[in-house]
């Protein structure tokens, strides 16, 4: 029997690879996903990406240009890929790695261009090496080795695969990446019945106070609205992309989404969002985007044009609870950092990155760093654990 031959690629446009095929390696049917994996996750999907790249998000001066790497076979399909992007600075990641560039740039190296492996401005975990078949070892190893060569033939400093899954923590540590951890606060969902079942495993004195924040939040005439679908309109567009620009102005950030990604997965994708909108009359106040997988409902931008008290936690927490419970989706990922959600009933979650570098004083360097790093945040999660909310 004759080996396969596989066939690796760089292209620089998602437009130029097959929505079919990609997105077949991206959500395989039927899901290779564990219990406990999302078995859609709707930010590696073909149109968010090409979201992405037809807002002018990524490309041209973003510092995000696509270099997706994919395996064909002879017949020419496709049966691995990774949504990868040459970099040229290191914001819009959530897995900071500022004082690597800093301290490789004071040595005397230059960090950037660096490869990074990541779904752009996302913090979700999920694939990044998305295969056919996650049982398939030879297709996983060419393409994480094809990774190497990409990054050698592209001058790029290091690879940065971030927010990968367990599993593939696994396989990339074998393949000699360091492995880098850190946390989120997820809701998950002990198949309650409602929201006040969720609510009776707290303690006493935490159910007061979401039950507090909740009457207050909706206080001054606020209405609070839960938007899916057909139900989803120019206006809704209009109000939260003017939130997403108010959040970035106040955090002093850049707000890498354009208006034309938003108009995009507002008409491609509105059976995978629930908008949760806060309204006072005909004027709208607040409000927040999620994303929909088929487990989890994903928080991702907030914003408002007015400071109410507890309105936040309102609509990107308990809303966002209170659907997945009614709707049986088994947890909530309500974006990155925030200790502030365990009183919410948030559990701490590990996440994964994992690195490699073409220097070796700068590779080892870095493995001491998130070696004693990683024992750190062992202990932290082990005191917030003890911090939870629920009833002993």
């Amino acid at each position: 029997m004759s080996k396969r031959r596989l066939i690796p690629r760089v292209v620089e446009s998602i437009r130029d690879i097959s929505s079919r095929s990609w997105n077949a390696c991206a959500n395989p049917e039927p899901s290779c996903a564990s219990t406990d994996e999302e078995s859609f996750n709707p930010f590696l999907t073909h149109n968010y990406l090409m979201a992405l790249e037809l807002s002018g998000s990524v490309g041209h001066a973003s510092g995000w240009a696509p270099r997706y790497l994919t395996i064909e076979d002879e017949s020419g399909k496709l049966l691995a890929c990774a949504p990868a992007y040459l970099k040229s600075h290191s914001y819009g990641e959530y897995v900071f790695d500022f004082m690597w560039a800093q301290a490789y740039v004071a040595y005397g190296g230059a960090y950037y261009p660096k490869l990074q492996v990541a779904i752009p401005f996302t913090p979700v975990t999920g694939r990044r090496l998305l295969v056919l078949s996650q049982s398939d070892s030879e297709v996983i190893n060419f393409l994480i080795e094809n990774l190497k060569i990409l990054n050698e033939s592209s001058n790029a400093s290091s690879i940065h695969i971030t927010f990968c899954s367990p599993l593939e923590a696994i396989w990339l540590q074998n393949h000699d990446f360091i492995m880098r951890f850190g946390e989120q606060f997820h809701f998950k969902n002990e198949n309650f019945s409602n929201f006040d079942e969720f609510l009776a495993q707290l303690t006493a004195r935490k159910r007061k106070l979401i039950k507090r924040e909740r009457r207050e939040a909706c206080r001054q005439g606020i209405e609070i609205e839960r938007l899916t679908g057909k139900d989803i309109q120019e206006i809704h567009l209009e109000a939260m992309y003017n939130f997403y620009i108010a959040t970035n102005m106040k955090k002093q950030g850049r707000p890498y989404l354009t208006k034309d990604f938003f108009r995009i997965i507002f008409s491609e994708m509105a059976d995978r969002l629930l908008l949760v909108m806060a309204r006072r009359s005909n004027d709208y106040v607040a409000g927040a985007i999620n994303f929909l997988g088929d487990k989890a409902v994903y928080g991702r931008y907030w914003g408002c044009k007015e400071e109410i008290p507890f309105l936040h936690y309102e609509i990107c927490y308990y809303q966002a609870i209170e659907f997945a419970i009614n709707n049986g989706y088994g947890r909530v990922e309500a974006g990155a950092q925030g200790e502030h959600k365990i009183a919410r009933g948030y559990q701490p979650v590990k996440i994964y990155s994992a690195h490699m570098f073409q220097d070796l004083a700068l590779s080892s360097a870095v493995k001491d760093y998130v070696n004693r790093e990683a024992q750190l945040l062992e202990s932290v999660i082990q005191n917030q654990k003890l911090a939870l909310p629920f009833r002993i």
